[in-house]
């Protein structure tokens, strides 16, 4: 009996030493986040991995009825300025969705970086993401708040900054307000950019390298009308002066591509014009095409017809349709990928360029246009034209304030500026959603026309102009926009 006991005393210890070792494991097989690598690895997905090209191109007044193709909910709705009835990748609410994700991400990392015993050698993850942080933060201001007005963000509904990551199965968020949002990210923005080191990324324009960086700067201080400081980080993007190098050679090598050639080309990540590309979930690729509602010759014409420098743009080289209505630009690629080998059915994938030179240039020439500094906004817009006119001639496509007064008929040289960036901007980013930043910063008033005769117009002030929050958003305490 004696025996016994013994043995038994030694069974229940050996049973409750394993119970202690079972206990002390991770509830789950997450990965443990023990390296600056490993913290790296997840800020890969730090980033929304979701596209917004569909429904910003066919909300915006880009899109026209063709009368014929495909007719989604997440196609219809945004062309007729109703809440979009889907959830699934290419509508508002995936947007949404993965935004807060890639927000989880960089938060995961960012209490990982802080609860290390070595926190100094995760400098260059806390700054990509504390960017990373502030960009999808700005990007849901953007599209689901008012746009930035120093008169009125203090008052206006923002989107929840989330810092932390959750611990709650439902955790209640507030709004709070435009202004609140600007400052967090501001705050994130400058805290980040500074421990950025592109030493740490495999490829940098995957992740926010200091040129990314400083382009989201100039876009955020330019929305913010912080117009100085937009100046300040894009000069940042072209320090070494060289501007044209930096454009994409639409009217020289881009010339030469065939179609194929240009579709493989547009967003890979050796283009000089792509500062920072993320791969996203989108049918976008297919449908940029195929959608009742986008681009067709009336469109084109409408888009690149004449412009102030009065030149052709070299855009035309490479548009081209399938079918009577069906007009496209060869930028967007999508990547099928099968959800098994045999299967008939899976994912699209399309790289999306989230800041290019391009659009540090535009946002430059802005800038300068509200600082009074003409010369330099006008020297900008030829940069920019040397680039993208056929045959391009110093003389005879030179833009000057006179040249722009002449065509638009505008005697303020600061509006005609404005005109002349917005219309440029609007060929440069065709079937690629730009165009509704600026509409929405402008209050461009857009009207819809429908075959069936049905006329929908969005006025400068038109509540409709938010994208709609998710109703699962409710559960958190997020009131949706006004309607």
């Amino acid at each position: 009996m004696q025996q016994f006991k013994i043995y038994a005393a030694a069974l229940l210890l050996t049973v409750a030493t394993g119970c202690k070792k079972f206990l002390e494991q991770p509830p789950d097989n997450r990965a443990q986040l023990t390296s600056p690598e490993q913290v790296s690895r997840l800020l890969g997905t730090a980033y929304p991995q979701a596209n917004y090209m569909q429904f910003t191109e066919i909300a915006s007044d880009n899109a026209l009825d063709k009368g014929v193709g495909n007719q989604g909910n997440a196609l219809v709705d945004p062309y007729k300025y109703v809440d979009v009835r889907d959830d699934e990748q290419d509508s508002p609410e995936y947007y949404w969705n993965s935004c807060y994700k890639a927000i989880a991400a960089a938060n995961q990392a960012l209490e990982a970086c802080m609860k290390a015993s070595n926190p100094a050698a995760y400098t260059a993850q806390k700054g990509e993401a504390l960017v990373a942080r502030a960009y999808s933060h700005f990007m849901l201001v953007t599209l689901f708040s008012e746009t930035y007005d120093p008169a009125t963000a203090a008052s206006k509904p923002g989107v929840p900054y989330v810092t932390e990551p959750e611990k709650q199965v439902v955790k209640q968020y507030d709004r709070k307000t435009v202004a609140y949002v600007y400052e967090m990210i501001e705050k994130d923005l400058l805290e980040g950019m500074p421990l950025i080191n592109e030493k740490s990324y495999t490829v940098p324009r995957y992740h926010f390298n200091k040129a990314a960086a400083n382009a989201f700067a100039c876009r955020f201080y330019l929305y913010k009308r912080d117009y100085a400081k937009a100046v300040e980080y894009a000069n940042q993007v072209f320090a070494d002066g060289n501007v044209a190098g930096k454009l994409r050679p639409w009217n020289t090598r881009y010339k030469e591509l065939t179609v194929q050639e240009m579709f493989s080309t547009y967003a890979k990540a050796t283009e000089e014009a792509n500062l920072l590309l993320c791969e996203t979930v989108s049918f976008w690729g297919r449908e940029f095409e195929l959608s009742r509602y986008g681009m067709n010759s009336v469109m084109r014409d409408r888009i690149f017809g004449s412009n102030v420098t009065l030149g052709e743009w070299a855009f035309e080289n490479h548009i081209y349709y399938r079918g009577l209505q069906n007009y496209l630009m060869p930028k967007i690629n999508e990547y099928f990928v099968r959800t098994s080998v045999n299967a008939e059915i899976g994912l699209g994938y399309i790289m999306v360029p989230l800041f290019t030179t391009e659009e540090v240039l535009f946002n430059r020439a802005e800038a300068y246009a509200y600082l009074n500094n003409t010369t330099a906004a006008i020297a900008d817009l030829n940069t920019y034209a040397s680039t993208r006119i056929n045959n391009y001639d110093p003389v005879d496509n030179l833009i000057s304030t006179t040249r722009i007064r002449q065509y638009y008929g505008i005697t303020d040289a600061r509006t005609g500026i404005i005109r002349t960036i917005l219309d440029f901007k609007r060929a440069e980013y065709a079937q690629e959603g730009m165009r509704w930043f600026d509409i929405l910063r402008y209050r461009i008033p857009v009207t819809h026309m429908t075959t069936d005769g049905e006329v929908i117009t969005l006025t400068g002030d038109d509540p409709r102009r938010l994208f709609q929050i998710p109703p699962s958003a409710g559960e958190s305490g997020v009131p949706q926009n006004p309607r």
